[in-house]
């Protein structure tokens, strides 16, 4: 099995209308920009974490979204069997993060008290809040709570040694990020705390959100977990493809990211 302690899964992508990706797009012509799709999968303390399920295919289809390879087979290709993966973070409910829950049979899922309320409570009654939610996708999630298979967090929380969850909200009233500390750097797994790595820089924000100020915040949040020598991986950033390598040429969906 290769050498890695951190891989980002490309499985998917998308043009969209600039007017889609930014609150406040410097280009107000409406014009296509690009959005790519992740999953992480981390190796690390003798357990396998996979960071977001990703969306399904027939999902993927009906909102307009190219699945260039299903996640679950990424995961296998990159030599991580689903039975393998140990914990799942989901870092929020939308539905390009928490589908394909039903693969994963051994593993614990992690999510936030926060989000679980969100997804399944009143904010669902609103057609422009519940846009980025699947409700099948909510409705697995729900199943695994039964089965006793979700371990709920009510802000931070230690994994494992050098593996950490930080509660932002903003994009999602319980939307968490995941800290990597190896002992050697730090890497930020911001996911929808940060789409673009531009937005830190311009202050723009993903159009759709729970909490404005929240995701403001978040930025902020980011920058103290990173530190001045970490890396904050933004989670929907073309970028991603150019600035790490792929972990080989017959595997060009999978980049080396530690």
């Amino acid at each position: 099995m290769r050498n890695w302690k951190a891989l980002a899964l490309h499985y998917g992508t998308a043009e969209r209308p600039r007017a889609d990706l930014a609150l406040e797009p410097a280009d107000q012509h409406d014009t296509a920009g690009r959005i790519d799709y992740f999953v992480w999968v981390v190796r690390h303390a003798g357990r396998v974490f996979l960071i977001d399920t990703g969306f399904q295919p027939e999902e993927g289809t009906a909102r307009g979204r190219t699945m260039l390879i299903n996640p679950v087979e990424a995961l296998r290709s990159v030599g991580v069997e689903p039975g393998e993966v140990t914990d799942v973070v989901l870092t929020h409910l939308h539905y390009d993060h928490a589908g394909n829950l039903t693969a994963f049979p051994n593993a614990t899922f992690h999510l936030q008290d926060a989000e679980m309320a969100y997804g399944t409570g009143r904010c669902m009654c609103h057609p422009r809040m519940r846009r980025p939610f699947a409700a099948e996708a909510v409705v697995d999630a729900v199943r695994l709570v039964f089965d006793g298979r979700v371990e709920f967090h009510a802000g931070d929380a230690t994994l494992a040694l050098g593996l950490s969850l930080h509660l932002v909200g903003g994009h999602s009233k319980g939307l968490q990020v995941v800290r990597f500390d190896d002992g050697e750097s730090v890497t930020v797994f911001a996911s929808d705390a940060l789409h673009f790595a531009s937005y830190m820089e311009d202050g723009d924000v993903f159009p759709l959100f729970a909490d404005y100020a929240e995701v403001q915040e978040g930025y902020k949040t980011l920058k103290r977990l990173a530190g001045h020598e970490g890396r904050i991986i933004p989670g929907h950033d073309p970028s991603v493809l150019r600035d790490f390598r792929t972990l080989g040429d017959d595997l060009p969906y999978a980049f080396l990211v530690r």
